[in-house]
């Protein structure tokens, strides 16, 4: 049976925009202190006879593998002393990049009251945007470089949809689902549909921290592509319905439809109108409809088996 997908051109202003969504009292009134680091900025600014101090500060960062002649040869190195000046000029005033990192560290605490918020420290990578952000239960490291914009000439050699979660609007979501990592349990199956589940977890764990980032900065989605999402829901549902994907072991099924991607692949003429990691929608609004229909707390969903949340789910999308 044919599975026929929406395509369409509207006016996505109403999605995804900053919901009107009041702070919880309790976490207005959770205390907690935000230290922030800037590792970029002192590095940027050292002398070779600093390096003592540097690294007396910083011991975490200087691997004692490496002699000092490697780090005095990278302060000096002209592409270094370039992305450094890139990163700067991005990040002079951190302020509310720190604001939206104390406010995500609040709502991690409330729900999650032994946390304790980590020591932040930021600095440059080489833009390693596979390592964004490095979260330990003490330290946080962001790696600056990474969030410079998807148009900056640094990424000009990185792929289109890879450089469009190079901006700074990602950092603190991706420090949430660094978090996510740390707290949603690995999928006890292999099949497809928990898989799903399992990335649905994460997002909706980021939609308790995070309520008043976007919903497409949530899933690192553009509007038009929520919009997409959204549309084509049904049609979406009905083709892992009818290509028997839910219980499938099939390895290949994260690659097309969870894993990061310029697209997810039906096998439709169609694909490339389609946003990558649709599975992980899907996977969301799974767990929504759970959750809008049982009364359990954030923890005690984030350990259910898979298989439980989506029957007593009742999941069926808009058609």
């Amino acid at each position: 049976m044919a599975t026929f997908f929406v395509i369409f051109t509207i006016s996505t202003s109403f999605i995804g925009c900053k919901e009107s969504v009041k702070l919880s009292e309790d976490v207005k009134k959770i205390k907690l202190d935000v230290q922030i680091d800037r590792f970029d900025k002192e590095f940027a600014a050292a002398r070779p006879e600093d390096l003592p101090v540097l690294k007396k500060k910083y011991p975490y960062l200087f691997p004692k593998q490496y002699s000092d002649s490697i780090w005095i040869a990278k302060m000096q190195d002209t592409v270094q002393v370039e992305l450094l000046d890139e990163v700067e000029k991005a990040f002079s005033d951190f302020s509310e990049e720190e604001q939206s990192l104390e406010l995500l560290f609040k709502h991690i605490k409330y729900y999650f009251p032994q946390f304790d918020a980590p020591k932040v420290v930021t600095v440059t990578s080489d833009v390693d945007y596979s390592n964004r952000v490095i979260l330990t239960d003490t330290l946080l490291l962001i790696g600056l470089d990474n969030y410079l914009g998807a148009d900056h000439r640094f990424y000009v050699d990185i792929q289109k949809y890879i450089r469009a979660d190079l901006d700074k609007r990602y950092l603190t979501v991706d420090v949430a689902s660094a978090f996510a990592k740390k707290v949603v349990p690995a999928p006890n199956d292999r099949s497809f549909l928990a898989q799903m589940i399992y990335y649905g977890k994460e997002l909706y764990l980021k939609d308790r921290l995070l309520p008043l980032v976007s919903e497409a900065q949530r899933i690192n989605y553009s509007e038009e592509q929520l919009a997409w999402a959204i549309a084509n829901e049904e049609p979406i549902w009905r083709n892992f319905i009818e290509r028997e994907y839910l219980y499938s072991t099939d390895n290949k099924l994260g690659p097309r439809f969870l894993d990061l991607a310029p697209f997810s692949k039906f096998g439709l003429e169609l694909d490339n109108e389609s946003p990558g990691r649709i599975g992980r929608f899907i996977g969301w609004q799974i767990v929504r409809a759970f959750m809008d229909r049982n009364e359990l707390s954030l923890q005690q969903m984030l350990n259910l088996p898979a298989e439980e949340i989506f029957k007593k789910s009742n999941y069926k999308p808009k058609k």
